[in-house]
């Protein structure tokens, strides 16, 4: 099993971090406990090279191996490809992700029209001083989802400006240890494969989207190349929800398509 946690702070060591340190001490010991392999691999925006995104379309309309930006948003992407699972991780700023959350999704906007993270399952932890996170785990829920995770759960951790380490794992510890094991438990028992009514329902909306565009488009030739386009096809990958919640969510989808489309 391999968990990627990508937090969005430029604070060394800051709230957002040690929160993800408490869910990470958990992970690892739930796959001790359980004897499975864990790699984690910790990404922290703050200390990453990723430019910020210039609105060309490039990505759109030729690939994102054509974008002008040479940094280590490849890498980025390659990590999360490579895992099963995700724990993505901001500070509330102003009511919403912070400016370096806003611009990772913002340079991934490519996968909004090619979902390549299906088959992956995805945590939202956002910490803030003493306002709601609704609003910012709204943000992060609409960006993966549409990219193809599974989202798992997300939770919101209220730690005042900066708490130190110690409080933190007082009061949070539960919290973080019952995330630890809702994610690793829907990897496991490969949660992905059993996608929400909606997730079946937007993919029939994208699948007869893209089955009616007449160009030769990037995104076009990559759902062709995935079998996405297919009428038999009802999920991004072989998925095991029941029959009659697929037969509705895609009738639901068909019915709504010629509406968002």
């Amino acid at each position: 099993m391999r968990i990627v946690f990508i937090t969005g702070s430029g604070r060394t060591n800051g709230n957002t971090e040690r929160v993800c340190n408490l869910i990470q001490g958990h992970l690892q010991r739930l796959a001790a406990e359980a004897g499975a392999g864990l790699e984690i691999e910790r990404i922290s925006l703050g200390k990453a090279h990723l430019d910020m995104c210039r609105g060309c379309r490039i990505c759109f309309d030729r690939g994102e191996e054509h974008c002008p930006l040479s940094d280590d948003l490849a890498g980025i992407k390659a990590s999360m490809l490579a895992a099963d699972g995700l724990v993505a991780a901001t500070p509330v700023y102003v009511d919403d992700v912070s400016g370096l959350t806003k611009n990772w999704i913002d340079r991934l906007a490519h996968v909004c029209h090619r979902p390549e993270f299906a088959g992956r399952c995805a945590y939202l932890v956002a910490t803030v001083g003493g306002s709601p996170t609704r609003h910012t785990l709204d943000t992060l829920t609409l960006a993966l989802s549409v990219w193809g995770y599974h989202i798992i759960g997300r939770a919101g951790f209220k730690t005042g400006a900066r708490m130190d380490t110690a409080e933190i794992q007082s009061r949070f510890d539960a919290q973080a240890e019952k995330i630890a094991r809702q994610l690793f438990t829907a990897i496991r028992e490969r949660r992905y494969a059993r996608p929400s009514f909606r997730s079946l329902m937007t993919f029939k909306i994208q699948q007869m989207a893209w089955a009616g565009h007449q160009d030769d488009s990037v995104d076009l030739q990559y759902w062709r190349s995935r079998g996405w386009i297919d009428p038999r096809r009802d999920y991004y990958i072989p998925q095991q929800s029941g029959r009659v919640k697929t037969t509705l969510a895609r009738l639901a989808g068909a019915l709504l398509a010629p509406f968002v489309s």
